[in-house]
């Protein structure tokens, strides 16, 4: 019988200041600071999430479930609630199967080096270099519109347009054309 008690990472110890650490931090709240409270929540629920499945980072699997569960705009994205409950079938199963995989690995699309900290981007605490990537990108698409804070269906729309990242994983997977929902998704945008 194995433990219902989730595996939490252990975090390292901190014994000095480290110039990098402040940087990711404040990367990490300058993204964090720009979100609608809504997508602050989807953040929230990733982040709770990658904990609770052991992973050492949120990816961008942990955005695409939270914000599916939080964001109604985002589930009416979709073609229809079966596609919708396909996906969330994926991303559930994530933590009893197919995702073990993912466990103890960085997820790295390409659109950031994995080994990129100078930029500051790839070496934010507890988020994979997609997901960073992910985030900056919602954020750059609410800019494009002249909002200065990012969406539930900016975060979906960037997902989906990154074709190597977990999230367009799990999308195929449920049968999402993933290019297709980018392409409407970018087409919405553009009309507003």
């Amino acid at each position: 019988m194995q433990s219902r008690t989730p595996r939490v990472p252990q975090q390292p110890a901190v014994n000095r200041p480290d110039s990098r650490a402040d940087l990711r931090a404040d990367v990490r709240a300058e993204i964090e600071a720009r979100l609608t409270a809504e997508l602050a929540s989807v953040v929230a629920g990733a982040r709770r999430r990658a904990l609770r499945d052991g992973d050492r980072q949120i990816d961008t699997a942990h955005l695409l479930h939270s914000v599916i569960e939080t964001d109604p705009a985002v589930r009416a994205a979709f073609d229809g609630a079966p596609q919708v409950a396909r996906v969330l079938g994926y991303l559930v199963q994530r933590s009893i199967g197919y995702g073990l995989r993912w466990q103890g690995t960085v997820e790295d699309s390409g659109a950031v080096p994995v080994m990129c900290e100078a930029a500051g981007t790839a070496g934010v605490a507890g988020w994979s270099p997609a997901a960073v990537s992910a985030m900056e990108g919602a954020l750059e698409r609410a800019a494009s519109r002249g909002d200065q804070r990012a969406c539930g269906l900016d975060l979906l729309a960037v997902l989906a347009a990154d074709r190597d990242c977990r999230a367009v994983e799990v999308l195929q997977r449920a049968g999402v054309d993933t290019e297709s929902l980018a392409g409407r998704l970018q087409d919405e945008s553009r009309q507003v």
